[in-house]
């Protein structure tokens, strides 16, 4: 089996193997419950290899900041006022050396439980990403699990200096932080900061409001915000070494890789340097970069990243394309966007921070996203990133809590995944049945045919101008051609693709009559194949056709 091609499958760690259906508003987690490590059993971990899953996202490894109460266990309390959600954000980190005591059966094993999980991933075949968040932690950061000798960041900050090189923090001297909201949230005391530290959103003030990180601090890596972003590099920023200890604490746990949290918020010389050292250490390991500026996509990646998400390109265009507002011939224009650096482009069409395909706020219909599936999957070999429920048809339509109704899965409540609930208990509908094996195929048909692992790729839109609502490209690798054609349209499609002369030139193909058999379905098409002529392809409605026949 081709294996070149990375598919990447996302699951929110705290939600993925919980049971529980209560789902009650705002719920602690006794009332809701939590998903654990330990619900990744053996069985569970070889059914998502089988879908054809290289890597693993579990999202919520590292303890973060949250409502509740772990002080019987030494753990730190965090004041409610600056927690998002009862569970608590991911992204607000409290120790970078400790699990999350919600994902432990046993709360003073967890790092044990968590060593475990990476050792039974790696038995099923698949490799272990977890999240770095490099930009920012939460208000309360304190580590109490740090190796000997390590020093706490902030402990060495001089907070008179808003800003200072060697500082980790950035502060407003003299200002007590006082955001909009109510600092008591229900406690007898306020929380109070003094001076207030820097917001993670790059707000340097001590009134952060409603749409601010108001729950985190912004790190400082030596760049100068308040004298206009100048940056101060020699000698190398006490964050730097801090933070790469950190990146290779985890690399020695056996993690194979790492999801950053807004690399773009953080200097690409820090990257540089760091992922320098930690690949020197251990070579096999990736970094994926979350970066939203096209600008600086080859920065990120010249500075040691492996992958970029293409979300601001690809991602975005086929939403627009899914809810029928672009025409297919746009997502011609978000491959050739970055071009010269597509093997490094994450493509997704869910994660964590976006909508649901199926909620009523993105498409309505989890079927509407088969054709950017196979768009996603099979244009080119860079990787393909899937988030737990997605392959359901998830909603993520229900009000958590803190999330609210907004079309999303919940990352700062405790709650249950209506799908993947109903997928454990095999209480699936026909229409979702149908849907996960619409996926398993066009997965499998990525992880084993070489035509995509290994191929070439021949975008046809610009001599088939009439196509709007459909998109055609080929993919070849020896001998081996796949003609694919994605309908979005909500009817089935007769489409008449014509193949250039350029196409038979570039992919070296020869006029003949053609016997080519539908990967999906499994039925023989023939046809015939001239330079500058049509193919006849019939697709279903939101469906693709991909046509596999030898050259």
């Amino acid at each position: 089996m081709a294996s070149s091609k990375l598919v990447l499958y996302q699951v929110f760690t705290r939600l993925y193997g919980n049971r529980n259906t209560t789902r009650k508003e705002n719920g602690s987690i006794e009332e809701n419950g939590c998903g654990k490590l330990n619900d990744f059993t053996p069985s569970t971990l070889k059914k998502i290899r089988e879908m054809g899953v290289s890597h693993i996202w579990f999202t919520g490894i590292i303890r973060h900041a949250t409502q509740t109460d772990y002080s019987a266990y030494g753990i730190p309390r965090q004041h409610p006022a600056v927690v998002k959600g009862r569970a608590g954000s991911p992204y607000a980190i409290t120790d970078y050396y400790d699990i999350d005591p919600d994902l432990a059966v046993d709360v003073n094993q967890r790092m044990q439980e968590f060593e475990a999980l990476v050792e039974r991933t790696h038995k099923a075949g698949m490799k272990v990403i977890i999240d770095f968040v490099p930009n920012h932690v939460a208000r309360q950061y304190h580590s109490i699990c740090k190796p000997e000798g390590v020093k706490d960041l902030g402990e060495g900050d001089n907070p008179q200096n808003g800003f200072d090189p060697q500082n980790n923090f950035y502060y407003c001297p003299g200002q007590r932080f006082t955001p909009y909201f109510d600092l008591y949230h229900g406690e007898d005391d306020p929380y109070i900061e003094e001076p207030a530290k820097a917001t993670g959103n790059d707000c340097f003030h001590n009134a952060p409001g409603i749409n601010d990180w108001y729950e985190t601090v912004k790190l400082n890596y030596g760049v100068d915000y308040y004298a206009g972003r100048v940056g101060h590099f020699q000698p190398i920023p006490d964050t730097w070494g801090k933070m790469t200890d950190i990146l290779i604490f985890w690399a020695h746990k056996g993690v194979d890789g790492f999801r950053c949290d807004m690399a773009e918020m953080v200097p690409a010389a820090f990257w540089q340097w760091a992922t320098d050292k930690v690949k020197f250490a251990y070579p096999d390991k990736i970094f994926i970069g979350e970066v939203y500026n096209p600008a600086e996509y080859r920065n990120y990646l010249a500075a040691g990243f492996d992958y970029l998400y293409d979300k601001v390109g690809m991602y975005d265009t086929l939403r627009e394309v899914m809810r029928g507002n672009y025409s297919t011939h746009a997502i011609t224009g978000a491959w050739q966007a970055t071009d010269d650096i597509r093997d490094h482009m994450l493509y997704f069409l869910e994660n964590h921070d976006e909508q649901r395909i199926a909620s009523t706020f993105f498409a309505g219909d989890a079927q509407k996203g088969i054709p950017a599936l196979a768009v996603s999957a099979l244009l080119h070999q860079n990787p393909l990133m899937i988030y737990a429920g997605q392959e359901y048809g998830e909603k993520g339509m229900d009000k958590e809590g803190f999330s609210g109704n907004d079309g999303r899965t919940t990352i700062f409540d405790y709650w249950s995944v209506d799908t993947l609930v109903r997928a454990a208990n095999r209480k699936l509908t026909p229409a979702e049945k149908r849907l996960k094996d619409t996926y398993d195929k066009i997965i499998g048909i990525v992880r084993s045919e070489k035509a995509v692992t290994d191929g070439v790729s021949f975008d046809l839109m610009y001599v088939n101008g009439d196509l709007h609502r459909q998109y055609a490209f080929i993919r070849k690798a020896g001998s081996e051609v796949l003609l694919v054609v994605a309908n979005f349209d909500s009817v089935s499609a007769i489409a008449n693709v014509t193949i250039p002369a350029h196409a038979f030139d570039y992919l070296k193909l020869k006029e003949k009559n053609v016997l080519a058999t539908e990967l999906l379905y499994g039925n023989k098409v023939k046809f015939s194949l001239k330079c500058d002529e049509a193919v006849t392809v019939c697709v279903d409605a939101l469906s693709v056709a991909i046509l596999k026949f030898k050259a």
